[in-house]
Order: C-alpha cells, then structure tokens, then sequence
C-alpha cells in the first residue's frame, strides 16, 4: 500500500508541475498577443510593459548613438543599428531627441510608425520551450511555422518579450536587401527614409544631434 501512495503521490506532483509548464507556456504566448496588440492600435505606453530590459538598453543605446556618434562611428554600425540611428535623427525633433530615454524612445517610435505594424500583423507565437527563468517561442507568420524563435525572461517575476532576440535575423534578411537593391548601403537606407517620410536626408544627417542647432 505504502508503494502504492508513493506512485499516486509522484503523479499527483507530476500533473501539478505540467500543469504549471502549460500555465506559463499560455502566459508567455498572452505577453506577445497583448504586445501585438498594443502595436497595432499604436499603444506605445501599453506596449513597453510588455518588452524585457535588454530591449530598453538597447533603444537607449540606439540613443545615444543618434545624439553623440559621429560620421566615422556609424560607418562601422551594423546595417539595423545604422537603420536606426538614421531613422532617429530623420524622423524626431531635436528637443525631443535630447529629452528622450530608452524608454520613451520606444514608445515615441511605437506612436510615429517607426515600430510598424507589419512587424507583427501576421504574426503569433507556436512552441513555447521554457527553461527556469527564461523562455523561447516559436514565430508563426501567416500560420506557418518558422525556425525563428522569440525570446523571453522572467523580469520582477513577470514574462517580458526580448525584441532584440530577432535582431540577427534581421540583419541578414537587411543585408540581402541591399545586395538585391543594387545600392549601396547608406543610398539603399536613405531611399527608405525618403520613402517613408517623403524627405531626402541631408548631411546633417551624418551629425551628432547634440551639435546641431
């Protein structure tokens, strides 16, 4: 009987845990559908509760480069990061820029379009694989399965979407994009720029913001 009450006992403690796993599999896959969300209706202030502290850092790195780095510290930028910094100086006033942080930046780019919808449009999450306090889900775009997986942390105990998880993926999907444009790097990124906002960049564009009057 003791044998017995030992088995039922570790299956009881089993099924608790699994059930557990689903419950945080299900939290995780709730955290990208509102951050989806929140980027759909342009909610930049809702949205940012939903993004990991390594997304933050890395906007306020982005920051700091639009406000301080000068033409020959861009120039050794990844195509993404020099992308942004670019996309910051073209696209926000100079007083904003210097009052901003990671976190408002974020949320100033979320509200201009800067963070577009299509970036999460057609997209939900599959697999959720969990490991302590960190977590990878498989992206699903337009209902097929991709090998591309967001990542996830465990922050003051609540799930947060790491953004720069995708990052390297993009670059390379970037960097074919401008083989395949013809162009070169910085014409290839202006051109976008001029698309989207239906203004050429000009030289300032190379300045540290800072110095700019």
């Amino acid at each position: 009987m003791r044998k017995i009450s030992l088995v039922f006992t570790f299956l009881f403690a089993l099924l608790v845990s699994l059930s557990g796993q689903k419950s945080e599999e299900k939290t995780v896959i709730n955290v990208f559908d509102s951050y989806k969300t929140s980027i759909l209706n342009d909610k930049g202030e809702e949205a940012v509760n939903y993004v990991d502290s390594r997304t933050i850092k890395y906007y306020s790195d982005m920051l700091d480069l639009a406000r301080n780095a000068d033409s020959v510290k861009i120039e050794k930028l990844s195509v993404l990061d020099k992308i942004m910094v670019f996309s910051i100086r073209h696209r926000t006033a100079r007083e904003e820029l210097l009052s901003f942080d990671g976190k408002s930046l974020l949320i100033y780019a979320i509200k201009s379009g800067m963070v577009g919808k299509n970036s999460v449009m057609n997209n939900s999450i599959g697999e959720v694989t969990i490991d302590g306090d960190f977590a990878k889900g498989q992206l699903v775009v337009n209902k097929q399965i991709t090998p591309i997986n967001f990542h996830f942390y465990k922050e003051d105990d609540q799930w947060k979407i790491d953004l720069t998880s995708l990052f390297p993926v993009s670059e390379v999907a970037l960097k074919k994009m401008v083989d395949d444009s013809g162009q070169k790097e910085d014409q290839f990124i202006f051109s976008i720029l001029k698309m989207l906002t239906g203004r050429e960049p000009g030289p300032e564009i190379w300045q540290p913001v800072k110095n700019l009057q």
